[in-house]
């Protein structure tokens, strides 16, 4: 087998905590008459709000030598998440033009919670149109296919990729295929459901999940997906199988190809030496009893105001649970510019907590403290990439949705998957979580009978995510498959 070649480029939105505009080109150099091997190419583009892990590049190493190119991510380089940071030795990074785009910082006041501070940047990302065309063609130039990878955020963007002879393109779905499902039975009407699909009739309204700014970008994207030759889920057929196959059947871009390639992120955290470095939370964790602490935290698109702030710190006190708090606002559109706030907490309350609490002010590894045998639980605005990371992890979640997708996530988490609590209710988002509903909602969770069920469900979940992406295993099998598919 000759020499693959992939080049990633990380950039202008989010895969990893809500949704993304993450994308990736996968050129496949195919092994002919004259000699030459397989080669991938993946792309991805300047400053973004959290960046994901790197997972079709870091996913196809099993296929065989890989060398990467990165289409410039400064993020991408600093926050591997939960993959080896010597991997990324092997990811060469070319930047992209980076168009100008304002930087608005993000309004934890806000009545809809969705990020507008990134709608800049996301209505920026069009002009990427022509430099990745002039990208795909010049290496289309020197190999015998090139497969264009992109996120559900960026059909836009590739859409002229069709014409080039030698291309074919997949839109990577970095959103539930429960959620992506429920979306698409609205928008055609809401038809007769299939009877194991019935729980669909029960979705949370879309109302005040996306601002009115947002339909011309979105509409922009959906008017472009017919050039795609495929679908990638950022899920597991363990744990959405009905709705990937029920998103096939719907034939939404003429194509009759999907894979399941999920979870990206890695499904086991190797134990550290003793010698290793460890953060001050991990530290913290390691003398915790096992399941014992709950894990806070909204993602990097999110804030909440100062009441909310306050509310939650009152309830997760006397809830007399032990807990990790990460505390930090939303990033802006560009996050390597201006400055952060720092939310207030209630008079004294780290004194008050201290040994039972942990308050963290900067960027946490999410997924090590997910994997760690103290955690039991997880107060999570359910965005996608958490929702799955505490999945593969086995850890229930306490469900706090802000916007987008989440609302449809946290149903998925507590009434289909069955693996969760409901703290904040959809119908009811206009309102301050009171901190007595998050003392109850803790409780719940993680001191009660009804709490210890949920707590198992998810822990057999966890295990079977796991045992599918072990070889033989269902996620593998979709991961050689498409592999086979486009090395054919």
């Amino acid at each position: 087998m000759g020499r693959r070649e992939v080049i990633t480029d990380k950039g202008f939105m989010d895969r990893r905590k809500s949704s993304s505009c993450q994308w990736w080109v996968d050129q496949w150099r195919r092994k002919g008459p004259g000699g030459r091997g397989h080669g991938a190419a993946s792309s991805t583009r300047p400053s973004q709000p959290a960046p994901p892990p790197l997972p079709p590049c870091l996913r196809l190493q099993h296929t065989g030598p890989l060398r990467r190119h990165h289409h410039h991510n400064r993020q991408a380089k600093l926050r591997i998440h939960g993959w080896n940071p010597s991997a990324i030795t092997n990811i060469h990074f070319h930047d992209f033009p980076t168009p100008h785009f304002s930087n608005p910082l993000p309004d934890p006041n806000a009545a809809i919670k969705f990020p507008a501070q990134i709608l800049p940047l996301l209505r920026a990302s069009t002009l990427l149109r022509q430099p990745v065309y002039n990208l795909v063609q010049r290496i289309s130039a020197t190999v015998g296919r090139v497969v264009v990878v992109y996120d559900s955020m960026m059909p836009y963007v590739v859409q002229d990729i069709c014409s080039i002879p030698n291309a074919e393109s997949y839109c990577f779905q970095s959103i539930s295929a429960f959620s992506l499902y429920s979306f698409y039975w609205e928008a055609t009407g809401k038809p007769v459901l299939p009877t194991e699909a019935k729980l669909v009739e029960e979705v949370p309204s879309m109302e005040g999940c996306f601002p009115p700014e947002f339909a011309e970008i979105s509409n922009l994207q959906h008017n472009a997906r017919k050039f795609n030759s495929g679908d990638l889920y950022n899920t597991s057929r363990v744990i959405e199988g009905l709705y990937v196959d029920l998103m096939a059947k719907e034939k939404t871009t003429g194509t009759e190809r999907n894979w399941a390639l999920g979870p990206f992120n890695p499904v086991s955290i190797p134990q550290r030496k003793e010698t290793d470095s460890r953060s001050k939370c991990m530290e913290w964790l390691d003398k915790q009893e096992l399941n014992s602490v709950i894990f806070v935290s909204f993602g990097t698109t999110s804030s909440l105001s100062n009441e909310q702030i306050s509310e939650l710190a009152l309830g997760l006190e006397r809830s007399e649970q032990k807990f990790i708090w990460v505390l930090r606002d939303a990033d802006k559109g560009d996050v390597f510019e201006g400055e952060v706030r720092r939310a207030p907490l209630p008079e004294k309350y780290e004194e008050r907590v201290e040994g039972r609490g942990l308050i963290v002010r900067d960027w946490a590894p999410q997924l090590e403290i997910l994997g760690h045998p103290s955690t039991g639980g997880f107060i999570s605005h359910c965005g996608w990439n958490s929702c799955i990371e505490s999945i593969s992890m086995g850890v229930a979640i306490a469900a706090w949705p802000m916007h987008s997708d989440q609302p449809r996530n946290a149903f998925l988490i507590t009434k289909v998957l069955r693996i969760g609590v409901e703290i904040k209710d959809w119908s009811r988002r206009d309102e301050v979580v009171s901190s007595s509903a998050v003392e109850k909602s803790v409780r719940r969770l993680m001191a009660s009978g009804e709490g210890d069920e949920i707590r198992r469900r998810a822990e057999e979940l966890g295990d079977a995510v796991r045992k599918s992406v072990m070889k033989g295993g269902i996620t593998s099998m979709e991961m050689d498959d498409f592999i086979a598919h486009i090395s054919r």
